[in-house]
């Protein structure tokens, strides 16, 4: 039934979502790569589309910025509307020269500072992790479709202006060389945890939109459309899935 945030209908959700933060992001991916595409929420502006892809149904819906978003509207999908299967589809920033603008980064884990697993559930560490099944699946698509990926710890951030000091250290820097995160991110953490809480799977893929190593740098409207590699990777992997 619909939420205070999604006014689908049951059955209007497919078993895997496809899942970028821009919702005009999960407008691209169906109307280029679905077919049949249906916008079956816009509660919020929060657009969500089903479709299928290759005879398969699937769903894309934006989840918003930061954990508090991506936690309620994956919350809601796994528990209200039976999703079974939600790729994360984002973008991040570098935190190291061997990740560069366009690069296509697969998550083996999420670190952060943020509360919200302990909030959530009592939860104290400080790394989720995503399924391995579906991390599998995207090796598989990436390696068939040649695209390749980079891997590993991706850093979930509850800051996007972080203020600095001037002594010692960048904070970005004790996080790549002691956490040993590739890129910054919002939204992991919390999409893990909650799939391990409800017995449920989630992936993310994301595209390198900046560096905090070099002067690169992607526009509003290359984010919202030109992040195609991560998309057909995504769609061929829940398609062999």
């Amino acid at each position: 039934m619909p939420t205070p945030h999604n006014r689908a209908e049951n059955g209007q959700i497919a078993k895997t979502v496809l899942m970028p933060g821009d919702p005009l992001r999960a407008k691209f991916i169906a109307e280029a790569f679905l077919e049949g595409p249906v916008l079956v929420n816009d509660v919020r502006g929060m657009l969500g589309y089903t479709g299928s892809y290759k005879g398969r149904a699937i769903s894309v819906m934006g989840s918003g910025m930061g954990m508090p978003s991506i936690g309620i509207y994956s919350y809601e999908l796994y528990s209200r509307y039976g999703v079974e299967n939600i790729v994360r589809i984002g973008s991040a920033g570098s935190y190291t020269p061997a990740a560069r603008v366009y690069d296509v980064v697969l998550a083996t884990g999420a670190y952060s500072e943020s509360s919200y697993a302990k909030t959530q559930s009592g939860f104290e560490g400080d790394v989720t992790r995503p399924s391995e099944e579906l991390n599998r699946l995207l090796r598989q698509s990436a390696a068939a479709q040649g695209i390749p990926l980079i891997e590993g710890i991706v850093h979930s951030s509850d800051v996007f202006y972080r203020e600095t000091s001037a002594q010692g250290p960048l904070y970005w820097e004790i996080l790549r060389d002691q956490k040993g995160c590739l890129a910054v991110e919002m939204e992991s953490f919390a999409l893990f945890h909650n799939a391990r809480q409800l017995g449920r799977r989630a992936a993310c893929l994301l595209t390198i939109s900046d560096s905090f190593v070099s002067p690169e740098i992607t526009t509003p409207e290359e984010r919202q459309t030109s992040f195609t590699s991560m998309m057909k990777v995504a769609l061929e992997a829940v398609y062999d899935g």
